[in-house]
C-alpha cells in the first residue's frame, strides 16, 4: 500500500497567474505527490478550465503529476477528450492522471447550455468506454444511442500504457461505472464512514466484471486548515458545506493543527483509502502559501513514514 498526498484547487484563490505559478513551484518543489483541478465551466466564481490547466502544468513542471478532480464527460466530446489526455501525457511523459464523471447535476453548466441532464450517466458510460478504446486501440468503430464513430483513431497514444481512468461518484451507477471501466476511484466530499461501503460495493462489483483495480487506487479529499474555525476563511467554507451542499462542515472539513489532519488521512486510511487530494482553505495568496508550506513541513514527513 503506497500512501501519496497531493493538493487540490476548486475556484481559483489566486489574485494573480504568477502567484498560481509560485505555488505550483511550491508543490513541486516540496514533495507534493499531485495537483488536481475541480471541472466547472460555467460560474460566477473564478475557475480555471481543467484540461487546459492540465496542459500548462505539464509544461511548468518536471516531477508534479497532475489531474482533473473530475472533468464533466457528460459536457464533453469524448474523442477531443481523449486526444486532449493523450497529447498532455506524452507530452509530460507520463504525469496525467485523469479523472471522470458524469457531472454536478447542480452546476450552472447544463442549463447555461441547454444541456439535459437526463441520460447524462448512459451518455458518460458511452463516452469512457469510447475513450479507453481509443487509448489503446489503432482504430475504433463504435455504435451507441450517444455517438457515432466509423475508424475513429489517435496519434500519439498516451505514454503510460495503461493511463489511468480515475471514477468519480458514490451512486450505484458511479461503482457500476468504477468497475466497469475505472483504473481508481476518487470520493468527493465523502466521510471517513462514507467512503468505506463505496470501496467494498466497488470490490465486490469488480468481481462480477472479472477485472481488478489496484488495491492503492482509492482516493479520498477533504479541505484543511491549519488554524482555528473562527476565520474568515473556515467561516466561509463551512458555510458553503451547510447551506449550499447540505453537510455537516464539523465531520468534513480538518481545522487544527498537523495532528488533527493526519488523523483525518488516517481515518480514511483505515477505510480504505490510500490517495488524498487535500483542499487549502485561505483567503488570500499569502494564507495559501503558508498553508502549503505548513502541510508540506509538518504532514509529508508524518506520510512518508506510513510508507516506509
Amino acid at each position: 500500500m503506497t500512501f501519496a498526498i497531493g493538493l487540490g484547487l476548486m475556484e481559483l484563490p489566486f489574485s494573480s497567474g504568477d502567484s498560481y505559478w509560485r505555488w505550483i513551484e511550491m508543490c513541486e518543489n516540496g514533495g507534493v505527490d499531485s495537483v488536481w483541478q475541480t471541472d466547472r465551466l460555467v460560474s460566477d466564481r473564478p475557475y480555471l478550465e481543467c484540461i487546459s490547466t492540465m496542459a500548462a502544468i505539464a509544461g511548468a513542471t518536471s516531477r508534479l503529476k497532475f489531474g482533473m478532480n473530475v472533468v464533466s464527460v457528460g459536457l464533453r466530446d469524448p474523442l477531443l477528450l481523449a486526444k486532449q489526455c493523450a497529447t498532455i501525457d506524452m507530452l509530460s511523459n507520463g504525469r496525467l492522471l485523469p479523472g471522470f464523471g458524469i457531472g454536478n447535476v447542480r452546476a450552472a453548466d447544463w442549463s447555461a447550455t441547454g444541456t439535459a441532464t437526463a441520460g447524462r450517466g448512459q451518455r458518460t458510460n458511452e463516452a469512457l468506454e469510447i475513450i479507453s478504446r481509443l487509448w489503446s486501440e489503432k482504430s475504433v468503430n463504435f455504435a451507441g444511442k450517444y455517438f457515432e464513430y466509423n475508424g475513429a483513431m489517435i496519434l500519439p497514444k498516451p505514454i503510460q500504457k495503461n493511463l489511468p481512468m480515475w471514477i468519480g461518484g458514490s451512486s450505484i451507477h458511479a461503482i457500476t461505472r468504477t468497475a466497469r471501466y475505472g483504473t481508481g476511484w476518487q470520493a468527493g466530499l465523502e466521510t471517513p464512514e462514507e467512503i468505506k461501503p463505496v470501496i467494498e460495493a466497488i470490490k465486490e462489483a469488480l468481481q462480477k466484471e472479472n477485472r481488478t483495480i489496484p488495491h492503492d487506487h482509492y482516493g479520498a479529499a477533504f479541505s484543511y486548515r491549519f488554524g482555528n474555525w473562527q476565520g474568515r476563511a473556515v467561516q466561509e467554507t463551512a458555510n458553503f458545506f451547510s447551506t449550499h451542499l447540505k453537510k455537516n462542515p464539523s465531520t468534513r472539513l480538518a481545522i487544527g493543527g498537523a495532528d488533527e489532519i493526519i488523523s483525518r488521512i488516517v481515518n480514511f486510511i483505515e477505510a480504505g483509502a490510500s490517495k488524498f487530494i487535500l483542499n487549502p482553505i485561505g483567503s488570500n495568496d499569502a494564507d495559501i502559501f503558508i498553508q502549503t508550506e505548513r502541510l508540506i513541513n509538518e504532514v509529508l514527513p508524518e506520510v512518508k513514514k506510513l510508507n516506509a
